[in-house]
Order: structure tokens, then sequence, then C-alpha cells
């Protein structure tokens, strides 16, 4: 089959779309309000960009409530999402007000950031604390501001909890990342394999 995204003419039940993009990782984010207010929320269209300096980027479809405390205060948390935690990242990503604490809501301990003032998840197996770096608004090719906005941010900081790592390695096979399909669906990492970089 073959559909142009512009009508959308698919013909299927759903969207396939972010189906064919996964597994995409989960940006677990958590920002401070100048309010003093936590927010916390999942974001699937999330990823690294780089490591000289250490980059993330996450999108999000509108200035939510994340994206306007980190265009305000400069600062983001990312969580790592894990299968011991699913069920309260899901929570997370209710659509509550600006005044509300998901960290409370989710029923989540917070734990201090060392180099920002926004508070981690504390029973994650790892946090990247970052730093403003770009806010970008692309533009379609018919020359028009999306409503998509990337987020960029410069890792400052990483936790990991001492039981993650095994032989000198965050061992992803104790954390068990969650990530995200298409549709309503999710996926845990239970088993990993490697294959060396081949040489020319």
């Amino acid at each position: 089959m073959f559909y142009e995204t512009d009508g959308n003419q698919h013909n299927l039940a759903h969207d396939p779309f972010k189906a064919i993009i996964s597994p995409r990782p989960i940006g677990w984010i958590s920002t401070l309000s100048n309010d003093g207010v936590a927010n916390l929320a999942p974001y699937s269209f999330f990823n690294a960009i780089g490591e000289r300096p250490k980059m993330v980027v996450f999108g999000s479809v509108g200035i939510k409530d994340n994206a306007k405390n980190i265009q305000d205060t400069g600062e983001f948390i990312c969580n790592f999402a894990s299968d011991n935690l699913k069920e309260q990242m899901n929570l997370s990503a209710a659509d509550c007000p600006p005044d509300v604490d998901e960290f409370e809501y989710a029923s989540l301990s917070k734990a201090p950031g060392k180099l920002v003032k926004c508070p981690r998840v504390a029973g994650a197996y790892a946090a990247l604390e970052c730093k403003l770096v770009d806010v970008i608004n692309p533009l379609d090719i018919d020359g028009n501001r999306s409503e998509n906005h990337m987020i960029i941010g410069q890792v400052v900081g990483i936790h990991i909890v001492e039981e993650a790592i095994r032989d000198g390695r965050f061992d992803v096979t104790i954390a068990k990342p969650v990530s995200r399909l298409g549709y309503m669906d999710f996926a845990t990492v239970d088993e990993i394999y490697a294959m060396q970089l081949p040489k020319y």
C-alpha cells in the first residue's frame, strides 16, 4: 500500500505512522515551574542527538506545561522509564492542570537534582540532568509553522542506581527500559544481543 500523508487516506483503522517508527525510547521529563510546581510527563518522541557534548531532544506538539517550564527556567531532567515504573509513568501522562504535581498524582517520590533545581524520579534507574540549548519550531514544506517543537538539552549530570551497573556497564537487562510503539502499545527490553561493528 501507499498513501500520501497530506490526506492521510490510509484506509486503516488507525494511522500507522508511529507504529512504523518504533520502538521509541520514552523521555520521562520532569521540570519545575517558576511557581515551584513540579511537572512530570512521558514523551515518546525522544532520543539522544550526540555525545560531544551529550545532548538529548524531545518533541512536544504545542507548548505544554513541561515545555513552558523549560523555556522559563532553562532546566529539565530525563528520567529512565523502566518496566517496574511503567504504571506510574503512564499515570503521569494524564492531562493534569498546571497546578497539579504529577509526582504526587502518580504516587512517585522525588529526589533532588544536583545541578538543576527540578526534581527527578527517586526510583528511576537513571536520570539525565539537562540545561536547555534550544527550542525549535520547524516550518513545514509549505513554509508554515508546524505544531511541533523540538526541545534540545545538554546533559550536564547523570544519575545511575548502583544496582543497574554490572561488569562496569549500565545493564538494560536489569533496568528493563520501556519503549513506545504505535497505538496504545509499549514494549519492555528483556533480551539483548551484540553485533560487532564491521571493518571495511
